[in-house]
């Protein structure tokens, strides 16, 4: 499934929220802020019948924290990007 990502130049600062849903009818929102390294679909190990080269394709963020790491953040419709 594809996001509807605004095109974020490296170097932007953004701060991205998602939201976990649980079986108790609860929600967790979890955050992290950071500069954007960069943006593609890359597809993973999991087969998915008519999708391109049979794979299933996420889209991933990339970003370098304030403590120099550097995470892939699987995005989805419940995530949520904002600059900053």
């Amino acid at each position: 499934m594809s996001v509807e990502l605004p095109a974020f130049a490296p170097g932007t600062r953004v701060r991205v929220s998602h939201q976990i849903s649980n079986a108790h009818d609860e929600s967790w929102v979890n955050a992290v802020e950071g500069e954007v390294l960069r943006y593609r679909q890359a597809k993973t190990g999991s087969w998915f019948a008519h999708s391109k080269d049979d794979r299933l394709w996420l889209d991933r963020l990339e970003l370098r924290l304030d403590t120099l790491e550097v995470v892939t953040l699987n995005l989805d419709q419940l995530t949520l990007i904002e600059a900053i």
